[in-house]
C-alpha cells in the first residue's frame, strides 16, 4: 500500500475525519495495515490488545466461542468501522474474538504511537480521540434505543415472549 493510499483511508476514517492534511500524512507513519484472509482472527476473545483497528475494506466478525461447537457470531462489522476502540483506551480484555469474513483489510494503531504524539501533536490525538468518543457515543445511543424497543415489545406482550 502507498502512502497516498496510507493517507486516504484514514482520512476517510472516523479517527481521520477532522485531521488536517499535515497531521494525516504524520498519521499515517503511525498506522500499520493487515490484510486477514477468510477465518482468520485479528484478536482473540480475553486477549489484551493495544491496537484501534479501522476495516478498510471486508467485514470482521465479532465471535464468543471462536472455534468451538459453541461459536456465537454476534455481531459483523463492515468497513469504515472502528474495532477495539475501548480496549485502545482503557487496556481491558477482548470480550470477543474478532474474525474476518472473506478477504479484509485493516489498519491499526498503538496506543503507544497515538501516544507518542502528545508532546509534538496534542491537537492530532485531540481530533482521534474525539472520533473514537464520537464512535462510542453513537453505540451507546442504538444499545439504548434498542433497550428501550425491547422494552416496549415485552410490555406489549404483556410479558408474554
Amino acid at each position: 500500500m502507498t502512502d497516498l493510499d496510507k493517507i486516504d483511508a484514514l482520512r476517510a476514517s472516523k479517527i481521520g475525519v477532522e485531521l488536517t492534511p499535515d497531521q494525516c500524512r504524520r498519521m499515517a507513519d503511525a498506522i500499520r495495515y493487515r490484510d486477514l484472509k477468510d477465518g482468520e482472527v485479528l484478536v482473540r476473545e480475553g486477549a489484551r490488545d493495544n491496537h484501534l483497528y479501522v476495516i478498510v475494506h471486508g467485514n470482521l466478525r465479532v465471535v464468543r466461542g471462536a472455534g468451538t461447537a459453541d461459536e456465537v457470531t454476534l455481531f459483523v462489522l463492515t468497513a469504515g468501522d472502528l474495532v477495539g476502540e475501548l480496549s485502545f483506551i482503557d487496556g481491558t480484555e477482548h470480550y470477543a474474538s474478532l474474525v474476518s469474513r472473506g478477504d479484509t483489510h485493516v489498519f491499526g494503531l498503538e496506543r503507544e504511537q497515538l501516544e507518542s504524539l502528545l508532546k509534538t501533536d496534542a491537537d492530532a490525538v485531540y481530533r482521534v480521540m474525539r472520533g473514537i468518543i464520537r464512535t462510542v457515543h453513537q453505540i451507546q445511543r442504538r444499545l439504548s434505543m434498542q433497550q428501550v424497543e425491547l422494552t416496549n415489545y415485552i410490555y406489549k406482550q404483556h410479558g408474554r415472549y
